[in-house]
């Protein structure tokens, strides 16, 4: 499912956190990680060491993933690592493209201060920018994440963003004999009241269902044996989160846009508040078109 898979990384607790999950999918996968620091130069961190000028950044970066190859090492997965200078979200981006990573796994938050380049802020340009797919997994405290994913949660609007995001959910799903639970959100405030009685609730009801239908035909071609239905009323983001809640969903895969109009699930906007938002890892696709 996945040959390479890119880790930037910058020491903090929750990177760290994220650090034994990519570890999972590694042997999962058995994949290699790229662990990777982008010393910020949009900041100023250049300083003097013993008479030298050296970037601050940069040799914290060294540190940061000599600790986290050690903790890779503990977990017997392969890996590299790479120390970089650059704008940290375009760098992770080109960077992941350049050398054919085929999955990017982040935390959507960072540490403050001199490592901020992990900030939930970058990882919604990372997610947005990329042609990658991206996981990004939101670290609270106290939370921890099942592996393998037992139920993975598929939104779906019908456009083609949804069907490319879809086709990577359903081969994750299989590969992991998973049950995939496919969901279509209408957004009844786009409709105005009583939109159950009027004919473009109707319309919007039937593409909602037919949506999920085309999903769950896909999931039989993939071989992914259990499927759940779900058609909602109500705000994308919160039916996503209330779906992930009622059925105990391991992880979300989504687009990163979607169809303009009634049914706007997978518009970036709503990708990037489900990443912020989400207790659960998701994989963000991108539709290379």
């Amino acid at each position: 499912m996945y040959d390479s898979i890119l880790l930037p990384y910058d020491g903090s607790e929750g990177a760290a956190a994220v650090l034994h999950h990519a570890g999972e999918l590694a042997h999962w996968a058995d994949a290699p990680i790229q662990i990777l620091y982008v010393a910020d130069t949009t900041r100023d961190s250049v300083t003097v060491v013993e008479g030298d000028t050296v970037d601050a950044l940069e040799l914290k970066g060294r540190d940061v993933v000599e600790e986290a190859a050690k903790t890779l090492e503990t977990l017997g997965v392969a890996y590299d690592t790479d120390v970089i200078q650059g704008n940290p979200a375009p760098t992770i981006v080109d960077y992941a493209e350049q050398y054919d990573h085929d999955l990017v796994v982040m935390p959507t938050h960072g540490r403050e201060g001199v490592s901020r380049y992990l900030l939930g802020s970058v990882s919604e340009k990372v997610v947005r920018l990329s042609s990658v797919p991206v996981i990004t997994v939101r670290m609270q405290p106290d939370e921890t994440f099942a592996f393998p994913y037992e139920n993975v949660l598929v939104p779906t609007d019908g456009s083609d963003a949804a069907t490319v995001a879809a086709e990577h959910g359903l081969s994750l799903a299989a590969s992991l004999d998973a049950t995939v639970h496919v969901l279509s959100v209408i957004d009844d405030a786009d409709l105005g009241l009583d939109v159950r009685s009027t004919g473009s609730g109707t319309e919007s009801e039937q593409a909602a269902t037919d949506a999920v239908d085309t999903v769950v035909a896909a999931a039989e071609t993939h071989g992914v044996t259990d499927t759940v239905r779900h058609v909602e009323h109500g705000r994308p983001v919160e039916a996503i989160l209330d779906c992930i809640d009622a059925n105990d969903i391991h992880a979300v895969v989504m687009g990163t846009k979607g169809r303009r109009g009634t049914d706007r699930i997978l518009l970036g906007s709503v990708a990037e508040k489900t990443v912020r938002s989400a207790p659960v890892p998701v994989v963000t696709v991108a539709d290379r078109e």
